[in-house]
């Protein structure tokens, strides 16, 4: 069975290179866009990544009778894949070129795809409701770090936030219904959320 890990000192030593690799803005005050735009292609590859995931995980519940839970994975997905979409319009915005390379998805997003072998559904639920507050987290950082240089990217980063927010709320609530306990989670989520630039 594959365990469900995240490599967080990795992702925050990626994410700080990548920011601080340039000026911190340019001669009009903004940022760089090639700077922008490789921030924003790594949050494309965490979109992508966590649509892989959800779409496994909704597969592997399908026929356990969990139509609801089935249903909540498939909601996550698409909504990630919408995210993935409007980042790569606003990378076009910008000028640059949006980055899809399945061969470096993996290295690049905030979270992994690993999702466990044959798990119970509640530890299932509980895996994916750690990646969220991770890439909560994660984006956070990136909207604070955009400011006002880049209003635009930052307002779509902190709408990405806010979905992000709500979706680790229902997997929240669906991993207190099957424990009993509110907030209960998984041993391999537990603990407070770790941003992948926070370790």
């Amino acid at each position: 069975m594959t365990d469900f890990a995240v490599d967080v000192t990795r992702i925050s030593r990626e994410a700080h290179r990548t920011m601080s690799a340039q000026p911190a803005t340019g001669p009009t005050g903004r940022l760089p866009e090639e700077q922008v735009v490789s921030v924003l292609n790594d949050v494309i590859a965490t979109e992508v990544v966590g649509w892989l995931r959800r779409t496994r995980n909704a597969l592997a519940v399908q026929g356990t009778g969990e139509r609801g839970i089935a249903a909540l994975f498939t909601d996550h997905a698409e909504q990630g894949m919408r995210h993935a979409v409007a980042v790569a319009e606003r990378i076009v915005a910008l000028g640059g070129h949006p980055n899809f390379d399945p061969d470096t998805l993996a290295q690049r997003a905030h979270t992994d795809y690993s999702v466990p072998g044959e798990a119970a559904l509640t530890t299932m639920l509980a895996r994916d409701l750690r990646a969220e507050r991770i890439v909560v987290a994660s984006y956070r950082e990136i909207a604070a770090w955009l400011g006002n240089r880049d209003a635009g990217s930052r307002r779509l980063i902190e709408a990405l936030v806010a979905d992000v927010e709500r979706n680790a709320g229902e997997l929240a609530g669906a991993v207190a219904a099957r424990t009993g306990t509110p907030g209960a989670a998984d041993p391999a989520a537990a603990g407070p959320p770790a941003g992948p630039h926070d370790s």
